[in-house]
């Protein structure tokens, strides 16, 4: 066992691939005993093994795969993630009732069904409820598993989790009450006589929280967010969902997306290498197309141009900028290359300009991240739309201008606060002084960062005073989250948490939702 070499070699001799033993072929054992290399070399000289069943179970590799790592594997090379064996069960059933929660996390993510039926008519999560495991109960739910489903013998979850304990009674009930009651069935027929505009926060893998929210709203309106808005503004992980949302990508795909994507972007230590983003981006939205290339609805992806000081945001858009009538804001006495007219930037390029956060990403040419200026794009993408609407205006196209009535702004959750000790920073005397003045210095950076990017506060409230004075609906949507969760997060487990933290918000404000939703879908 765990001899790649030995297999390389029996292979180029012809051994075969498709001899059955007493665990089924080459490729169960494989995963069996998790070889990564041995799998790899079998599936590489002949790829319908990740297709192939074993005598005993009728099972596929897939079920057989008990780490992250081998599941991912057979499902990068197009192993179907809800084949069955001949009992019913699917990959998922199999890694729950085992307890391999890093291993169901990568099924979920690559579109694992949360409410198939195995054998006795069981779901995952009838299976997670009857071992208590509270860690994965967390995650099928968040996936979309329902509570209610009866198995064979006419038990939901539910039924299960009271036998059982009080904890998984409560995760139930916040499961079942977030299940959207006020869904309206279909937009109305009349063509909308008002804009509307969504503006998304940055926040790196937190964006998650936006996904998971964006989700609650097209389930209870029954409409794709590209069909809800006419406007949508985003800045770095904000941009790339922006642009998700413009190419018509489900909320629901990009959250298996971004579950994935964190594990090939975040690797090594700070800054990461851009190279598996910039890949990401381009497989995403395509390595040459442009961002005029779709028209609707209006994107605006917010930048820093740092190549002059002070520097300045720039907005990445889908349409041609509007003239401005005010004046510079600085002397231009310098030559500065001017911006990449929108029909010639490239989409993958905006995003990946959009999201250079400094120490985690080099620059992108001359752009910073878009959350040095504008971390929060709301007020920015209001005054973009009021410059756009008057502009039409000077062109004698007012007719074509249509008022801004609802404005949602979406964050990435917000994080406890905490006491600060001291942020003095001051000449030291001696050893004692020299080690508190670090600590301040410390501090006060920190400080600094956080007040410069920080999306709510008064950003929100200023967003909503100018909502409120001109008669704009102003929702802000953002979870309290229990933890500080970091821009690159990797574990599944503080992940998982926090997306169900935002259910648990998404159920304490479901008449804000409903408000929102039959606004969203008023003509």
């Amino acid at each position: 066992m765990g001899k790649p070499e030995m297999v390389h070699v029996l292979l180029l001799c012809n051994a075969r691939c498709n001899v059955m033993g007493s665990r089924g072929y080459p490729i169960h054992t494989a995963m069996k005993f998790s070889q990564k290399g041995c799998a790899e070399m079998i599936i590489s000289m002949d790829s319908s093994q990740v297709h192939s069943k074993d005598p005993r179970y009728g099972a596929s590799p897939l079920h057989w795969a008990k780490k992250a790592e081998m599941a991912r594997l057979l499902l990068k090379r197009g192993c179907d993630v809800n084949n069955t064996s001949s009992a019913g069960n699917t990959a998922l059933h199999v890694s729950v009732m085992r307890n391999r929660f890093d291993c169901a996390m990568v099924l979920l993510t690559y579109g694992a069904n949360t409410n198939a039926r195995g054998e006795h008519g069981n779901t995952p999560l009838h299976l997670a409820m009857s071992r208590g495991n509270v860690e994965m109960i967390k995650a099928l739910i968040v996936f979309g598993a329902e509570v209610d489903t009866p198995n064979d013998c006419g038990e939901t979850p539910t039924h299960i989790a009271s036998k059982i304990s009080k904890e998984l009674q409560d995760l139930v009930h916040i499961s079942r009450a977030r299940k959207p009651t006020f869904i309206l069935s279909s937009m109305r027929d009349e063509k909308r006589t008002h804009d509307n505009l969504l503006c998304l926060d940055g926040g790196g893998v937190k964006g998650l929280v936006i996904i998971q929210l964006l989700i609650a709203i097209e389930k209870a309106s029954g409409v794709a967010t590209k069909d809800l808005f006419d406007w949508v503004a985003g800045t770095s992980t904000g941009g790339i969902l922006a642009l998700a949302i413009l190419h018509s990508k489900s909320m629901v795909y990009m959250r298996g997306v971004y579950f994935r994507m964190k594990d090939e972007v975040f690797r090594g230590s700070r800054p990461y290498e851009s190279g598996p983003l910039e890949e990401f981006l381009k497989r995403e939205f395509g390595e040459h197309t442009k961002m005029t290339d779709i028209k609707k609805p209006k994107v605006m992806l917010t930048g820093t141009l740092s190549d002059r000081q002070p520097a300045e945001l720039h907005l990445f858009r889908n349409y041609e900028a509007p003239e401005c009538a005010r004046e510079p804001r600085c002397s231009q006495n310098i030559n500065l290359k001017p911006p990449t007219q929108p029909s010639e930037q490239l989409v993958w390029r905006a995003a990946r300009s959009s999201g250079a956060a400094p120490t985690y990403f080099r620059p992108s040419g001359r752009y910073l991240d878009g959350g040095l200026l504008a971390n929060n794009p709301t007020l920015d993408a209001m005054t973009e739309i009021h410059e756009y609407n008057q502009d039409m205006i000077r062109k004698g196209q007012g007719s074509k201008v249509k008022k801004l009535s609802i404005v949602v702004s979406l964050g990435t959750g917000r994080s406890p606060q905490v006491p600060v000790t001291c942020v003095d920073v001051f000449r030291p005397s001696n050893p004692w002084e020299l080690a508190k003045t670090v600590f301040g210095a410390k501090e006060l950076g920190k400080m600094v960062v956080d007040c410069c990017t920080d999306p709510d506060g008064r950003a929100v409230d200023r967003a909503r005073a100018w909502c409120e004075m001109v008669g704009i609906q102003y929702f802000r949507l953002n979870p309290q989250l229990g933890t500080d969760i970091m821009l690159d997060e990797v574990s599944d487990t503080v992940l998982v948490n926090a997306l169900w933290e935002t259910e648990v918000y998404i159920h304490e404000h479901r008449e804000q939702f409903q408000k929102l939703v039959q606004l969203l879908l008023s003509p």
